[in-house]
C-alpha cells in the first residue's frame, strides 16, 4: 500500500461556530454547515477541514487518500495481514468525510488514520470570503500536520510498514539544556516534501499544528494581517524552513494546535532525494518563543 495525500483532516469543536469564523475570517476558507458540524472548503472539494461537535476542543483524525476502490480493498487486506486492528466507518462518518468509503485505525502513539477513497462535490468554485485566490492542493494533498509520538520509532516504521509512507528527514528539537526530542519528516504518493511530522511527545490538542499553504508570499502576509486583526495568538514569526523551504508563519487555532500559513514548499523528486538530518529549524526567523515560552517549551518537553 502506498497512501497518494492527505486528502482531509477531522476536527472535534465544542463550538463549531468558533471554527466557522476562524475558518471564513482568519484562514480564508469557505464554511457551510454538514449536519451538526461543518466543512471548510478550500478548493473545488467539498471540504479538506471537517469540524464534528464533541466535549472537547482538539484534533481528531487524519484522512488518507487511495486512488481507487481496487487500492482501497487491497489496503484493507494488507491491513489485516498485517494484524492492524481496523473500523469501517459508518454511513454518517463517510457522509461528513464526503468520501464512497472509509476505514479507520490507530497508530502505536494512539493517532487515528482514516483510510478512504473517492469524493463527493459538486465542483463548486471556491470563493474565499478574505478574498484568498487559492490554496496549494490537488495531488499533493491539502498540506502537512505534525503529530504526537512518544513512541515515535514504533509509530515511524508502522507509517512506512504499513501506509507505504517515506522518511523524508528528521530533525533534533531541544527545547531545553540536555532534552533533545526526535521530528521525523514522512512523505507519501507525491512530491510534497512531507504530509506528515512525528514529533517525539505527547501534545493534548493531538496534533502540534497543521499546515496550509497558498501561492504567493503576499497572500501570506494578508493572513498576518487578518490575524492581527482578528486578535489571534501568534506562535512563530515569519521564516523559512531548512527542510522544505516553506516561507510561513504560525498562528493559534480554536482547536488548541498551532496553524502554518505559508507559501514556496518545494516538491521532490523521490528517486534522486538522499535522507539528510538537518540541524536547524529555519534558515531564518520562525522565532518560537512569541507563542511558546521557555515555561510552556519545557512543559511540553517534560511531558516527554
Amino acid at each position: 500500500m502506498k497512501v497518494a495525500a492527505l486528502a482531509y483532516v477531522v476536527v472535534t469543536a465544542r463550538n463549531p461556530g468558533a471554527w466557522r469564523e476562524f475558518g471564513e475570517a482568519v484562514l480564508g476558507m469557505s464554511a457551510r454547515d454538514i449536519g451538526a458540524g461543518l466543512a471548510l472548503k478550500m478548493d473545488e472539494r467539498a471540504g479538506r477541514v471537517f469540524v464534528e461537535p464533541g466535549e472537547a476542543d482538539g484534533y481528531f483524525a487524519s484522512g488518507w487518500e487511495l486512488r481507487s476502490e481496487a487500492e482501497f480493498d487491497a489496503a484493507l487486506r494488507e491491513l489485516a495481514g498485517h494484524g492492524v486492528a481496523f473500523q469501517r466507518a459508518t454511513p454518517e462518518e463517510c457522509a461528513l468525510r464526503h468520501v464512497f468509503d472509509m476505514v479507520w485505525f490507530l497508530d502505536p502513539s494512539g493517532n487515528r488514520h482514516e483510510l478512504a477513497y473517492g469524493y463527493v462535490t459538486d465542483f463548486e468554485r471556491f470563493a474565499s470570503p478574505a478574498g484568498v485566490p487559492r490554496f496549494v492542493t490537488g495531488e499533493l494533498g491539502l498540506g502537512h500536520m505534525v503529530l504526537p509520538a512518544p513512541r515515535i520509532d514504533a509509530t515511524r516504521d508502522f507509517l512506512m510498514r504499513v501506509l507505504g509512507m517515506g522518511l523524508s528527514d528528521v530533525l533534533v528539537h531541544r527545547p531545553a539544556p540536555g532534552i533533545e526530542q526526535r521530528i521525523d519528516f514522512m512523505h507519501c504518493g507525491n512530491g510534497r516534501h512531507h504530509s506528515l511530522a512525528l514529533f517525539e511527545g505527547e501534545v493534548p490538542s493531538g496534533c502540534v499544528h497543521l499546515m496550509f499553504e497558498v501561492d504567493s508570499l503576499d497572500e501570506v502576509g494578508r493572513a498576518h494581517d487578518r490575524m492581527q486583526a482578528h486578535g489571534v495568538r501568534l506562535m512563530a514569526t515569519l521564516g523559512k524552513h531548512t527542510n522544505d523551504h516553506m516561507t510561513s508563519f504560525y498562528f493559534m487555532s480554536p482547536g488548541g494546535f498551532a496553524i502554518e500559513y505559508g507559501f514556496g514548499g518545494r516538491t521532490i523528486d523521490w528517486d534522486r532525494h538522499t535522507v539528510f538530518e538537518s540541524t536547524s529549524v529555519s534558515l531564518w526567523g520562525h522565532d518560537f518563543s512569541v507563542g511558546f515560552g521557555a515555561d510552556e517549551q519545557a512543559a511540553l518537553a517534560s511531558a516527554a
